[in-house]
C-alpha cells in the first residue's frame, strides 16, 4: 500500500471512530449516513407550509418526533432497526430541521401537534406509533388529549410533562432567545470546538462529532427567518399547555411506555412516575443509568427493543 493510500485510510479510520457512538451496527443494518439521510429527504406540503421528512420500511406507520433544537436526523439509527416491522417516518417540527415555513407561524407545541396531524392526513396515516424526546414529548400528549384515535401507542423519552415544560433549568435559555441570542449560540457550536462540550454536548455522553452538529446547526443559522424561527421555537413554549390537558391523558387507554435516562437535569425521574401513574395504559418505566437527554440518538438498540416490546403490548 502506497503512502498515500495509507494516509487516506488513516483519515477515514479517524472520521469513523470519531462518529462510532452514533453509527454503532451501522452494517448490516444500512443505517443511513449524512449524505444518505439528505437524499432521502421529502417534503410534505401542507397549508403551514413545507414540511420535511425522511421515511423508510413498511408496515403500520410509527412517527419519530424528536428534540430541541435537532431535527429528524436523531432518529436514523432506531429507523434502521425497525424498518422490518413500521413505516417509519420523522418529520422536521416547524422552525427547525429543514421544514420551511413562514416567518409568522406559530411554533408553539399546540400547533405543532395541530401540524403532525395534518402530516399524518397528507401521508395517508390513519394511526401511528409515537416515540418522541424531549420537548416533543408534550406534542405526543397534545395529539393524545385531542385526537386519540390517531394514536395507536407512546413511547417517551426524557421529555416535557404536565408542569415541567418548558424545565426551569431550561427558562434562562428562553430568556436569551427573547433577546435575540440563541441563534448565537447556535453558531457558535459551528465556529468553536471547544464550545461544544458545554453547549450541546451536555445532552449526550459522547463527544458530538462535528458531522452531527452540522446536520443540527447549520439550518437553523441559514437565513434571518431561519436564525429568528430557531429563537421563536424557545419563546413558544411558554405558556404552558400541558396541565390543562391532563383529564384526557387519563382517559387515553392506549399502551404507553416510558424509557427515561435516570437524574437528570431537565427531565427528573419523577416525570416519568407522573406519567406512568396518569396514561392508565402505562406498561411502565425503565430507567436508563449513566445516560443523558438525548440518548434514543446514542443507545438506539435500547430504544429499538422496548419499542418491539410495546408494539406488541
Amino acid at each position: 500500500m502506497n503512502r498515500r493510500a495509507i494516509l487516506i485510510n488513516g483519515v477515514a479510520t479517524t472520521a469513523l471512530l470519531s462518529m462510532a457512538p452514533f453509527v454503532a451496527h451501522a452494517a448490516p443494518l444500512r443505517e443511513w449516513m449524512r449524505a444518505e439521510f439528505h437524499a432521502k429527504r421529502k417534503f410534505a406540503d401542507l397549508a403551514v407550509g413545507k414540511i420535511a421528512y425522511v421515511e423508510r420500511g413498511k408496515g403500520p406507520a410509527a412517527i419519530f418526533l424528536h428534540g430541541f433544537p435537532l431535527n429528524g436526523f436523531q432518529w436514523r439509527g432506531v429507523m434502521a432497526r425497525l424498518d422490518d416491522v413500521r413505516r417509519c417516518i420523522a418529520p422536521d417540527l416547524m422552525g427547525l430541521g429543514y421544514s420551511d415555513v413562514p416567518a409568522s407561524t406559530d411554533l408553539s407545541p399546540v400547533a405543532q401537534a395541530e401540524m403532525i396531524v395534518a402530516f399524518m392526513d397528507r401521508l395517508g396515516v390513519r394511526e401511528a406509533d409515537f416515540v418522541a424526546n424531549d420537548s416533543s414529548d408534550g406534542i405526543a400528549q397534545l395529539i393524545a388529549a385531542a385526537h386519540p384515535d390517531r394514536v395507536r401507542s407512546i413511547l417517551f423519552t426524557n421529555g416535557d410533562t404536565h408542569t415541567n415544560s418548558p424545565p426551569e433549568k431550561l427558562l434562562p435559555f428562553i430568556e436569551m432567545a427573547k433577546r435575540g441570542e440563541v441563534d448565537a449560540w447556535y453558531e457558535k457550536h459551528l465556529t468553536d470546538p471547544s464550545f461544544v462540550a458545554n453547549g450541546i454536548g451536555n445532552a449526550f455522553s459522547n463527544p458530538v462529532p462535528p458531522e452531527l452538529l452540522e446536520v443540527y446547526f447549520r439550518p437553523l443559522i441559514s437565513s434571518p427567518k431561519r436564525r429568528q424561527q430557531g429563537q421563536t421555537f424557545g419563546t413558544a413554549m411558554l405558556p404552558n399547555p400541558l396541565p390543562a390537558i391532563e383529564p384526557k391523558l387519563r382517559a387515553f387507554k392506549k399502551p404507553v411506555r416510558m424509557v427515561w435516562a435516570r437524574n437528570s437535569d431537565l427531565f427528573a425521574d419523577e416525570w416519568a412516575e407522573w406519567l406512568d401513574r396518569t396514561f392508565p395504559g402505562s406498561t411502565g418505566i425503565r430507567f436508563v443509568d449513566d445516560a443523558k437527554l438525548f440518548f434514543p440518538e446514542e443507545q438506539p438498540a435500547l430504544i429499538v427493543a422496548e419499542c418491539r416490546k410495546l408494539w406488541k403490548a
